[in-house]
């Protein structure tokens, strides 16, 4: 099973990701993940990527191809994966096309999380991430017990640049404007699904688990 998970910026793409890696042994292909970590590791790659992700714009499609084409690659990902982030025009889906028919595979489906922008707003202005581990937190969903200071470490939060007001409306204008396309792209290939992403955490992942089970 090869899957494609999609939705606006604050649609809780990562966070349903990470339970369907964990129940259905999937292997996770997180774009921002990925870049983040390349950041980390100082990768001209990974430096580049963030320069455009701090000014909330979608990063240069050969950036990003080669991230994920290296990431493909491994052996982990032959049998199954999802994929977050990734593609996110039209042009990085025909990319992603060649790269699987090279690999003798192709998606299984496009799970879509729809949400409305005034929801995302509350979410992504709202989210702090541990500078430490990494956790995710958020103001009014899921505070800490301590302000400022993560659960399980006792590292500081802090708020990512994109999860800053002007960066995410900018990353939603973007969204709407080049990765909404892939919608049709993907409908008119057969394989998009979509589940309603204003319902609660569980409920939405009951919805994708139900567009599993159709497909197995």
């Amino acid at each position: 099973m090869k899957l494609l998970l999609m939705g606006p910026p604050g649609a809780g793409k990562g966070s349903q990701s990470e339970r369907l890696v964990k129940d259905f042994e999937l292997t996770s292909i997180s774009t921002g993940q990925m870049f983040r970590e390349s950041h980390r590791n100082e990768e001209p790659l990974g430096i580049e990527a963030m320069r455009y992700i701090e000014r909330g714009e979608l990063v240069a499609d050969d950036i990003t191809n080669e991230i994920v084409r290296k990431r493909l690659l491994k052996e982990d990902a032959e049998r199954c994966f999802i994929l977050d982030g990734y593609p996110r025009t039209v042009s990085q889906a025909k990319a992603l096309d060649d790269m699987l028919a090279k690999m003798r595979s192709k998606l299984t489906a496009v799970i879509n999380i729809t949400v409305d922008k005034k929801a995302i707003l509350e979410r992504m202005v709202g989210r702090r991430v541990c500078k430490q581990c990494g956790l995710s937190y958020h103001l009014a969903f899921k505070p800490t017990r301590q302000d400022g200071i993560c659960d399980v470490c006792g590292g500081t939060l802090y708020q990512r640049p994109d999860d800053q007001l002007e960066s995410v409306r900018n990353r939603l204008e973007i969204y709407e404007s080049k990765t909404q396309p892939l919608l049709a792209y993907y409908k008119g290939r057969g394989i998009l699904r979509e589940v309603d992403g204003m319902q609660s955490f569980d409920a939405v992942y009951q919805a994708i688990c139900a567009v599993l089970k159709e497909l197995t």
